[in-house]
């Protein structure tokens, strides 16, 4: 598929017509300052709207709503005749479609997907409507802070995968012949995101995605998730001694890093396969 790569300046017809369309049938991954927020709007706890709202312990919305548009079911906080229900709270995807965004070297690309403007199809009147640069839909949709925070998890979800590192590389499990450790990375990212989520368990679930957080600021409220997830770790892993320990504590931390690279749209099999390598350049055994 097509993908067409933008700059901010270029007009587009951005302008909803307010049909409701494109909240049926889709998929819109979350991280955890998306969930507190679509919490907050609910006027639930995170749990509350996690447990309610999401599959996968949290890093997927639900689409169970009525069926509308093509046959398709709507989103868990689509209200008919209205719209979207938690609209100030509503997550990154939510935000900039029709449009796509990459980060690549600290460089940040918009992008849509196809030989057609997505929009044209589902609310052909879009065309008659004013059309806008990118800067200013963005600005209008007010992206800013959760641009921010899908960042600074890209970082989280990195810092993560090291600690899975430092358990493997730097207690000697390497070293001692260990084979199974990288295996178990490479399969996990491509496991199925009930099948990565049953094998974390409920309590890092919810040290993940449900964090006791209320930060205002994205920056602070992910400085503040990553110290906690970090902390936790050291508190649970610090005394391991056997091989065996170090080998099960190095799976967990990398499953946690993969399930919530799926919640920031990452490609979990890429980045195992990706992390393998790096393990094997540095002395690891698959």
């Amino acid at each position: 598929m097509q993908t067409n790569i933008l700059n901010l300046q270029n007009k587009l017809p951005l302008t909803c017509s307010r049909t409701g369309n494109c909240c049926f049938g889709k998929i819109i991954y979350l991280n955890p300052w998306e969930v507190f927020h679509l919490a907050k709007e609910k006027k639930l706890t995170s749990r509350e709207f996690r447990d309610s709202y999401s599959d996968f312990g949290g890093i997927r919305l639900k689409f169970d709503g009525k069926k509308g548009y093509k046959d398709q079911q709507a989103c868990s906080q689509y209200t008919a005749n209205f719209g979207c229900s938690v609209h100030l709270g509503r997550p990154l995807a939510c935000r900039l479609y029709p449009l796509g965004r990459q980060l690549q070297s600290e460089q940040v690309h918009y992008m849509y997907q196809g030989d057609e403007f997505p929009c044209l199809e589902p609310c052909p009147d879009v065309v008659n409507l004013e059309h806008l640069n990118i800067g200013d839909y963005l600005s209008g949709q007010m992206t800013e802070a959760f641009e921010k925070a899908q960042d600074a998890y890209l970082d989280l979800m990195q810092n993560i995968a090291d600690l899975a590192f430092e358990l493997l590389l730097d207690t000697g499990l390497a070293e001692s012949g260990d084979k199974q450790t990288l295996a178990l990375w490479r399969k996990m990212g491509a496991e199925l995101p009930e099948v990565l989520a049953e094998r974390i368990g409920q309590e890092w679930l919810d040290c993940l995605m449900i964090p006791d957080i209320s930060e205002k600021d994205p920056i602070a409220f992910v400085s503040k998730h990553n110290n906690l997830i970090l902390s936790k770790a050291q508190e649970i892993f610090g005394t391991l001694q056997s091989h065996q320990e170090l080998h099960e504590a190095s799976v967990l931390i990398m499953s946690i890093a993969l399930h919530l690279a799926r919640g920031l749209g990452a490609n979990p099999k890429e980045l195992s396969e990706f992390w393998v390598d790096i393990a094997k350049n540095n002395g690891a055994q698959e």
